[in-house]
Formats: C-alpha cells, structure tokens, sequence
C-alpha cells in the first residue's frame, strides 16, 4: 500500500511539475510575445503585389537620391562647406530612415512576410525613432547656418569651422540615441495579452504600446517628454531662428539683396515642412484618432517616413544651383 501510495504521489508531483511548465511556457509566450504581426494597407491585400510597384519607385528615389547628395559633397571639393556638410548630414539620416522600414515594408508586399521578432521590433524602433529624432536635430542645426550665413555673413566661416560641425554631428547623434534606451527598455516590461496586429508595416513605440494590458501611464509620459524635449523643442528654436532671418532679411537694404537672401532659405523651409507636418499628423491620428479607419493610420504613417526621404534631394537638387550643377556634371561625365 505504502509503494503504491508513492507511485500516485510521484505521479502527481510529476503532473503538476508538467502543468506548470507548460503554463509558464503559455504565459511567457503571452506576455512576451514571440513575434509581431505588421500590416499592409488593410481592405487591400490582394493587391500587394501591384501597391509595391510605387513603393519601391519611392525607396528607389530615396536611396539613390540621397546617396547621390552624399556622393557629389564627398567628391566636390568646391561644395565643402558648412551648408553642405549639414545637408549631407540630413541625406544620411533619410538614408538611415528608408533603409530601417526597406525589410518589412517590402517584404509584407512581396512575400506577405508579416511576423516581425519582438527583438527585432524593438531594434527597428531604435532605428526609426532614432534617425527622426537626429533629422529634427539636423533640420535645426540648417536653420542656425542659413541665420549666420544671413545676419553675419562676415564671420560665417569662422563660426561654422569644421571642427565645430564634427561636434555638432556628434552632439546630434548622442542626442538622438541615448534618450531612447530606457524607453525602450520601459517597453520590454510590458505585458501583452491582447492581439499582437500592429497597425503599420514597421514597428512604431505608440502603436506597440497599445497593444499592452498593462498600465503604460509611465512609458507614455516618457516618451511624450522625449518628444517635447527633442522635435517639439527643435520645431520652436526653427520658428524662432527664422523670426531672426526675417528681421534680418528685412533690415538689408537692397531689395535684391533681400530677395538673394530669403531665397538661400525656400530649400530648407520645403525641408522643415514635409518632415514636421507628417509627424504632427501621425501623433495627432494616434493621440485622438482612435475611430479612424485602419487606413488612415497606415497611409499616413507611411507619408511620415517616405516622403522626406523622397522629396529632400529633389527639393535640394531644384533650388540649390551648385548641387544642380554638381548632378549634372557627374551625370554626363558618367554618359561620356
């Protein structure tokens, strides 16, 4: 009786050792999830094949425009200046945000690969909201030149040395690093028991974050505190440099003189513009767009972070005669 008794207690102890384990394994995997699933366009998946024509239309533009901004500044010895070094500085940051969505984006309509590792979500996020925030820093770093370049044109390049650039790449890129780290890591405490479909084909902080059954009270006062303090700040010290250039601009007495002027800026002020009125759209449709249908979320985060990268090398190339005429030399000389 007693080995018998035995044999049911051990065969008890292993039952639950077993149920527990599997419980465990079930729970791990529901609040730290395996993977993500991203999104296409919703209402459209049919056509995914077809949609991905324009879109890699648009990465192809993106990437080889900026590369070719990047190529004619490095290679032209006549475009080493400050102006220029800052906006190599922002073709390297669009680069970096076309090629951070590049793997997902195409591969939900090519391969309708739509799973997405949490680690690897998180890495993306490191990378997109990284690169946006050093973007808004480089924008700003844009609107000190052009005001230097107006109001003090005389001291202009003993201000902007080179050496003070390099320190200011770095600082951008310290800056737009760092203070995502812990809310990153606030985001891995999360637990998620709800549906794992994201929004968008890439991974975005506010829309991993709702997906969360816990309390993100901390991770969204973090993160909104991170976005004051970086594009919020940055988009208040732009308006106040050219509040600045304006006054400037205004006091040059030759009506010429002011029109050269002000022209040096349209580039820059088309830059500010496509790059702060997506974002502001996109945290607007996410702060109080909740009843908006799933495809309002997804064109307008795809905008955010395409047409930026698509439109500032053409814009620059348009307006700025030296980069024109730089493009256009290598491009025949290539032809020839």
């Amino acid at each position: 009786m007693n080995s018998l008794s035995r044999s049911k207690n051990t065969s008890l102890y292993e039952s639950n050792l077993l149920l527990s384990l599997i419980m465990s394994s079930f729970n791990q995997s529901i609040f730290h999830p395996a993977v993500f699933f991203l999104t296409g366009i919703p209402g459209f998946e049919t056509y995914h094949a077809w949609i991905s024509i324009p879109f890699s239309c648009l990465y192809a533009i993106a990437i080889s425009g900026n590369g070719m901004i990047l190529f004619v500044i490095i290679t032209e010895s006549n475009l080493h200046e400050p102006m220029y070094y800052f906006l190599s500085m922002l073709s390297f940051t669009d680069l970096g945000l076309c090629l951070s969505t590049l793997v997902t984006m195409l591969g939900i309509f090519w391969f309708n690969a739509q799973e997405i590792n949490f680690n690897a979500c998180i890495s993306q996020m490191f990378f997109i909201h990284g690169f946006t925030f050093m973007e808004s820093s480089v924008l700003l770093a844009m609107a000190f030149d052009r005001f230097t370049a107006i109001s003090n044109p005389l001291r202009y390049a003993t201000i902007l040395t080179n050496s003070r650039i390099i320190k200011v790449g770095f600082v951008i890129i310290i800056r737009g690093t760092t203070a995502l780290v812990p809310l990153l890591l606030l985001l891995k405490r999360l637990s998620f028991c709800h549906s794992h479909v994201l929004h968008h084909s890439y991974c975005f902080h506010p829309d991993v974050m709702k997906l969360s059954c816990t309390d993100t009270k901390i991770n969204s006062a973090f993160g909104l505190a991170i976005v004051i303090s970086t594009a919020g700040l940055d988009s208040v010290l732009i308006l106040l440099s050219y509040v600045l250039i304006i006054h400037s601009v205004l006091s040059i007495a030759s009506p010429e003189e002011r029109k050269k002027a002000f022209g040096t800026c349209i580039s820059h002020i088309s830059a500010v513009a496509i790059f702060y009125i997506p974002m502001i759209s996109l945290s607007l449709v996410h702060r109080f767009g909740e009843h908006a249908p799933p495809i309002v979320h997804t064109l307008i985060a795809n905008v955010y972070l395409l047409i930026p990268p698509v439109m500032n090398p053409i814009i620059y190339s348009v307006k700025t005669k030296q980069i024109r005429k730089a493009v256009i030399k290598i491009f025949f000389s290539k032809l020839i």
